[in-house]
């Protein structure tokens, strides 16, 4: 399904928290092919969901995503309902503007490029209802999540902790609300190298602070499951400040 260009809808009006309000779809599509996007695909915020072999709504590890982006793509303006399937994958670096997921499938988005320099960019949006993650980093490079919304979620961010090849993989979140239940907001693997930074990390409905900011792992390429080496910030592969966290 080849990609295509449509004029950009009115910025979604801004809460009084500072963050966009969940927009309100233009209109639907169903996927029933992933649409490949190289340049610049602009959804005029319709609300897209998967049909026939991508209207699975299970956590299915070998589920095809509703959109895959060449390197150096940008999605922006696009509203993912259910089912989800795969949500997004990156080939190489790539820009997700205002992407809102719904109903998160098996991840919202999942980051595959090999090389050390790519950079993925997640900038505005928001995602709902993720029963495990939100943002799967399986290649190498750094993800930068930023003026971004998650809610009722498992992990907001993961390094693959079991991927087959593993690479030295770097996130930065800034400027993100974070409204529980939620489990990890970011999980690393010290054993590679893997740094998280964050700041500007608001976390709501979590009076109990069960919400873990940052979980240090011993990744392998076994397809075990990871173990885990601790939790909060160690100045290494954990990187933030006690003021970089506010709970309200």
């Amino acid at each position: 399904m080849p990609a295509t260009k449509s004029a950009s809808p009115p910025a979604p009006p801004t809460s009084t928290t500072g963050f966009a309000a969940w927009p309100t779809a233009t209109g639907e599509k169903a996927v029933a092919t992933t649409i490949e996007v190289s340049g610049t695909y602009d959804g005029a915020l319709k609300r897209f969901y998967g049909t026939g072999g991508l209207g699975s709504d299970s956590q299915d590890e070998d589920q095809g995503p509703l959109f895959e982006l060449a390197d150096g793509a940008t999605l922006k303006n696009v509203i993912l309902g259910s089912p989800a399937a795969d949500g997004v994958h990156c080939l190489g670096s790539c820009t997700l503007k205002n992407v809102w997921w719904q109903d998160v499938g098996e991840d919202a988005a999942t980051f595959k490029g090999t090389s050390a320099s790519a950079t993925y960019l997640v900038d505005g949006g928001g995602a709902r209802k993720a029963d495990d993650k939100v943002f799967q980093h399986n290649g190498a490079g750094t993800l930068t999540i930023r003026n971004f919304q998650v809610a009722d979620f498992g992990k907001l961010y993961r390094s693959c902790g079991n991927c087959r090849t593993q690479y030295e993989r770097h996130v930065v979140i800034s400027n993100v609300k974070v409204t529980g239940p939620g489990k990890d907001i970011a999980g690393v693997n010290a054993n590679y190298g893997d740094t998280a930074t964050l700041s500007g990390v608001t976390i709501v409905g979590d009076g109990s602070r069960k919400i873990t900011v940052c979980e240090r792992f011993q990744g392998n390429t076994s397809g075990a499951e990871p173990s885990s080496l601790g939790t909060g910030a160690d100045g290494t592969h954990c990187r933030y400040s006690a003021s970089a966290i506010t709970y309200r």
